[in-house]
C-alpha cells in the first residue's frame, strides 16, 4: 500500500497526513512530539511505517521544506470580524442588492398599482427563500453540523446560497423559491409549470466544483462536496430523474442530511469550516 505523506501547520500544529490515492487520511503524526494516530486500522502498518519515516526525514539536518514527498499548503492569515463569513444572515447578499439597488417608497407603490413585476420582486422572493431554507439549516447545529450562508465574494458577483458543513461531508446549497408552482426535475434540466428546462443542476454543479477546488486548496485531505437543490413554497415537486448527481428537497426535508456521517472526522469538519468561513479563501474562487 503506498501513502502519500502531506504536512499540515496551522493553528499552532505541525502535522504530517498519511493519506490513501482518493485523498482519505489513514493516519497522522505530531511533528513536535513525535505521537501517531492511525485513522484507519486496516491500514495500521504502512502509516505507522511511513510516517515513522518521514518524521525521522526531519531530525536529519535537511530543510523541511526539501523532504521528499511532503507539500506544503498555502495558509490563510489570522481570521478578523470584517472577513469571518459566518456572521452572515441567510440571504445576506440579496439584502445587500435590495437595499443598494431597490425602489423607493413611491417605486413600490407604483409597480404595485400597476401590479407590474420587477426584478426586485424576484429578489425579495429569493430572500425568504433562502431565509427559510437557513432556518431549516441552521437546526442540524445540534447534529454537528456547521452552517455558513450568503458565502461572497465570488466571480460575476455570484454567491452561495449556503454551504453545511458536517460528520457526512460538505453541501453546497442552492436555494429556489418558486410560490405554489409545480417543478419538474429530469437528469439534467428542471421545469417549473411546464415551462423551458432551467439549467439548476447543471449550475449547481459548478458550483460544488468551485467549492472543493478552494476548500482543498487550504485542506490536506480530500473534500468531497455534494451539490443540492433545495425548493422552497411549491405546489409539487417531482423527481423522475435516474441519474442525477445533484440532492433534490423541499424545504423541510433538508434535515434528511442531520443523520449522514462517515466522511469528515470532527477535527476535519473544523479545520474545513476555519477555511470556509475565511472571505479571503473565496477571492479568487
Amino acid at each position: 500500500m503506498e501513502l502519500r505523506v502531506t504536512r499540515w501547520k496551522r493553528y499552532g500544529r505541525d502535522r504530517l497526513y498519511a493519506n490513501l490515492s482518493d485523498g482519505t487520511a489513514a493516519g497522522w503524526a505530531d511533528v513536535m512530539t513525535g505521537d501517531i494516530t492511525v485513522l484507519r486500522a486496516e491500514y495500521h502498518d504502512d502509516v505507522i511505517t511511513v510516517l515513522t519515516q518521514h518524521l525521522q526525514k526531519l531530525t536529519e539536518p535537511v530543510s523541511p521544506d526539501s523532504a521528499p514527498g511532503v507539500a506544503e499548503r498555502p495558509t490563510l492569515p489570522p481570521l478578523t470580524p470584517a472577513d469571518d463569513l459566518a456572521v452572515n444572515p441567510p440571504g445576506a447578499s440579496l439584502r445587500d442588492l435590495l437595499d443598494e439597488s431597490g425602489p423607493g417608497l413611491l417605486g413600490r407603490m407604483i409597480a404595485r398599482v400597476l401590479r407590474r413585476p420587477t426584478e426586485w420582486d424576484s429578489w425579495r422572493k429569493g430572500l425568504e427563500g433562502e431565509r427559510r431554507v437557513g432556518a431549516e439549516l441552521n437546526r442540524l447545529g445540534r447534529h454537528g453540523w456547521r452552517v455558513l450562508h450568503s458565502i461572497l465574494p465570488l466571480a460575476n458577483k455570484v454567491d452561495i446560497d449556503h454551504l453545511l458543513i458536517g460528520p457526512g461531508g460538505v453541501f453546497s446549497i442552492n436555494t429556489k423559491h418558486h410560490h405554489k408552482r409545480a417543478v419538474w426535475v429530469g437528469d439534467d434540466s428542471v421545469k417549473v409549470d411546464h415551462g423551458k428546462p432551467a439549467p439548476y443542476a447543471r449550475k449547481s454543479r459548478a458550483e460544488a466544483n468551485r467549492v472543493v477546488r478552494v476548500l482543498e486548496r487550504y485542506c490536506d485531505f480530500s473534500v468531497p462536496v455534494e451539490p443540492v437543490l433545495v425548493f422552497v413554497g411549491v405546489s409539487e415537486l417531482k423527481v423522475v430523474a435516474t441519474q442525477l448527481s445533484v440532492r433534490v428537497y423541499e424545504e423541510r426535508q433538508v434535515a434528511a442530511l442531520a443523520p449522514l456521517s462517515g466522511v469528515l472526522t470532527a477535527d476535519q469538519v473544523e479545520q474545513v469550516y476555519s477555511v470556509a468561513r475565511h472571505r479571503q479563501a473565496w477571492a479568487r474562487a
